[in-house]
C-alpha cells in the first residue's frame, strides 16, 4: 500500500471512529445508568446521590441507579468505578474524601484522578465549627482566643484518625496557631457525646448537627466561605476570624472513567444543569444545613478537582499524617 493510500485509509478510520462516537452519543442514553456510590447506605452522601439520581433520572429519560459499594475510605468503590467501561453507563459519585484527602494519606491507592473524566460538581457544603451548646465562646474568634490560653479544656471529636472532621480541625489548629486535642471515635458517632458536653467541639459539615443546633443543644461559631451563608446570616465566617486560608468544603460530584467520549460527557454535563435547578425543594434542601446545589461544567469541575486537591494536599502535609 503506497504512503498517499496509508493517508486516505487512517483518514476514513478516524471519520468513522468519530462519526460512531457522535452517533452513540446521540442516541445516548439507550439504557439504565448505574452510578456507584462508595459509601454506605444510608449515609448522607448516599442519599445526597440518590436524589440527584431521582433528578438524572427525569431528565434524562432512563432510569438511573445507585449501586452502593462502600469501604476502605471510599477506595473500593472508586476503583471499581475506574475499572469499569467507559460507554457512560457507569458512573461513580467522588467526594472529599475520595479524591482530595484519599490521595495524600495512603502510599497505595488503587486509582488517580486520570482514572476519571470530570461530569459536574453535585453540591457543596459548608465546613462549620460545630460546639456543645453551653460553651461560653459564641464565635471563632472567641474560642481562638481562648485556646491561646486556656486550651486544656476544650477537646474536639472526631470521626476517627485522618477522617474529614479531624483533618479540617488540624488545618483549623495550624492556620490559628492554636493547640487542640482531638479525640478519635471510629466505629460510633460523636454527636452524643459533643450534645453531653463529654467533648466541647467538632469540625464537620451541618447536616448531621443541624437538628441539635436547631434545638439549641448545639451551636455553630462559624462557617466556611467568603459571605455568610443566607440561612445563617447571624453566623459568622472564618474569614472573619482572621483565617483567610481556612478552606475546607465538603462536596460530592459525578463522575466517568477515563475515556469516556466527550458528547457522552458533555450530554451528562447539562443533564446535570438541568437536574440541580429544576426540584426548588432539593435546593432549598441543600441549603438549610449550609450548602449549596450546585452544578458545573466538565471543564469547570476538572479544574475545581485540581484545585479542591492541592489544597487538602498542603493541610495534610502541614499536619504530617500518613495512615500507611
Amino acid at each position: 500500500m503506497t504512503f498517499l493510500k496509508r493517508r486516505h485509509s487512517l483518514a476514513a478510520l478516524s471519520l468513522c471512529v468519530l462519526g460512531c462516537f457522535s452517533a452513540h452519543a446521540q442516541d445516548y442514553p439507550s439504557k439504565s445508568i448505574r452510578i456507584i456510590a462508595p459509601f454506605p447506605t444510608g449515609t448522607g452522601p448516599d442519599a445526597n446521590t440518590r436524589e440527584i439520581a431521582a433528578e438524572l433520572t427525569k431528565v434524562l429519560g432512563q432510569t438511573v441507579v445507585v449501586e452502593n459499594r462502600p469501604g476502605a475510605a471510599n477506595m473500593i468503590g472508586m476503583e471499581a468505578g475506574a475499572k469499569a467501561a467507559a460507554d457512560g453507563y457507569t458512573l461513580v459519585m467522588g467526594s472529599t474524601t475520595s479524591l482530595s484527602v484519599v490521595p495524600h494519606l495512603y502510599a497505595k491507592v488503587p486509582y488517580t484522578e486520570k482514572d476519571f473524566a470530570a461530569v459536574s460538581l453535585v453540591g457543596l457544603l459548608n465546613t462549620a465549627l460545630i460546639a456543645n451548646g453551653n460553651v461560653s465562646q459564641k464565635n471563632a474568634t472567641e474560642m481562638i482566643a481562648h485556646l491561646k490560653t486556656k486550651p486544656d479544656n476544650i477537646v474536639a471529636a472526631t470521626s476517627g484518625v485522618g477522617s474529614y472532621s479531624h483533618l479540617a480541625g488540624e488545618w483549623f489548629a495550624a492556620g490559628a496557631g492554636v493547640p487542640l486535642k482531638f479525640v478519635p471515635y471510629n466505629t460510633v458517632s460523636p454527636y452524643s457525646d459533643l450534645v453531653a458536653g463529654q467533648v466541647q467541639l467538632m469540625f464537620d459539615a451541618l447536616p448531621a448537627a443541624i437538628g441539635n443546633v436547631r434545638a439549641g443543644k448545639l451551636k455553630v461559631l462559624a462557617l466556611t466561605g467568603k459571605t455568610r451563608h443566607p440561612n445563617f446570616p447571624d453566623i459568622p465566617t472564618f474569614e472573619e476570624a482572621g483565617l483567610k486560608d481556612y478552606t475546607p468544603t465538603a462536596w460530592i460530584g459525578l463522575l466517568a472513567p477515563a475515556g469516556t467520549p466527550q458528547p457522552i460527557l458533555d450530554k451528562l454535563g447539562a443533564a446535570m444543569q438541568k437536574a440541580t435547578t429544576q426540584n426548588p425543594a432539593l435546593i432549598e434542601k441543600w441549603r438549610s444545613y449550609g450548602g449549596e446545589l450546585k452544578a458545573m461544567t466538565p471543564a469547570e469541575f476538572s479544574a475545581f478537582l485540581k484545585s479542591d486537591n492541592a489544597k487538602w494536599g498542603a493541610a495534610i502535609r502541614q499536619a504530617g499524617i500518613k495512615l500507611d
